[in-house]
């Protein structure tokens, strides 16, 4: 049945045509964007999931932040560390030979140590990084016991949050006590130990004296002296050690943070990025159904022009 008020065939191309142009819409969005999924309304499981993904990546983000700091301040320390224990080792040497020297050659050996305590000094007074110096630290300061270093973000199913961190204890890569309440036989560093040289003087390391006179330049009281140094050696190997473990711990976790990021990358392209060789394709398609779609309504409207050949003589 031919009409003037309904054009059926009208009707049927303006919805095919509305129909391609909301699918050319979507796919030039998709081309544009770069994502097949970039609102909630595209899909809201998969965006959901994403914005879930990229805020874990976030943190991610903020942990390797955090380890590369943590190794800056690792990484002197250890280097600092090292110095030290060969300087001590140097002034173990010079004390060594000092105990059978005579008065004058132990005089200028002495200069010589003297230069080494201040070398000494420098290295580890100067080991700092963002204001920390994990060699140089207070015995009485409660609140600074331990370099923590942020390493993990974990969220379980219930949203519940824990972090994960990586401790050095201070007390074990200390060399000098910067606490000025405590006195010198009660500090815990490893340089500021006190070690018996003669009947009633005490020295450190970082002022012992091989110019001594009566008990203090003694055989045993060179032993003594030798004793306190391969103490300190001691505990400065075992701050050396444990150093040693964060920085390669560190090390460890900022390459698996930087693999998980990139996983996690990857995890949310494959569920929200759009596939540009398959939209390109579709976005020909889509540009030819529109072109024909056009066609197709500029004929349907011309039928009704076909009655008026009914009412011609």
């Amino acid at each position: 049945m031919s009409s003037i008020m309904t054009n059926t065939s009208a009707l049927t191309a303006l919805q095919s045509l509305n129909a391609t142009n909301k699918s050319l819409e979507a796919t030039q969005s998709r081309i544009s964007t770069g994502y097949r999924v970039s609102t909630a309304s595209d899909n809201a499981a998969y965006w959901s999931i994403a914005t879930t993904m990229r805020s874990d990546n976030k943190a991610n983000s903020v942990l390797q932040d955090a380890l590369g700091l943590g190794a800056g301040k690792v990484d002197t320390a250890y280097t600092a560390m090292n110095s030290a224990i060969d300087v001590v080792d140097q002034i173990k040497e010079k004390v060594l030979l000092a105990k059978t020297s005579s008065t004058d050659d132990r005089a200028k050996i002495q200069t010589e140590i003297s230069s080494l305590q201040e070398q000494l000094k420098d290295n580890i007074k100067g080991a700092n990084y963002a204001g920390s110096n994990l060699l140089n630290t207070s015995s009485t300061d409660a609140s600074n016991t331990t370099l923590s270093i942020m390493t993990s973000y974990n969220r379980d199913s219930g949203g519940k949050v824990t972090t994960g961190t990586i401790d050095v204890t201070l007390k074990n890569t200390r060399l000098i006590d910067s606490s000025s309440s405590a006195t010198a036989g009660a500090k815990t560093s490893s340089l500021d130990k006190q070690f018996l040289v003669g009947a009633s003087a005490k020295a450190t390391i970082l002022t012992l004296s091989v110019t001594g006179s009566g008990s203090a330049s003694t055989g045993t009281a060179f032993n003594n002296m030798l004793t306190g140094i391969e103490t300190a050696l001691k505990s400065m190997a075992t701050g050396a050690a444990e150093l040693g473990a964060a920085k390669s711990r560190i090390d460890m976790q900022k390459d698996f943070v930087s693999k998980l990021s990139d996983s996690i990358d990857r995890g949310v392209g494959q569920l929200v990025d759009a596939d540009m060789n398959k939209e390109s394709t579709r976005l020909q398609a889509l540009q030819v159904q529109q072109q024909l779609g056009i066609q197709s309504l500029s004929i349907a409207n011309n039928n009704t022009q076909s009655i008026l050949s009914l009412f011609r003589g």
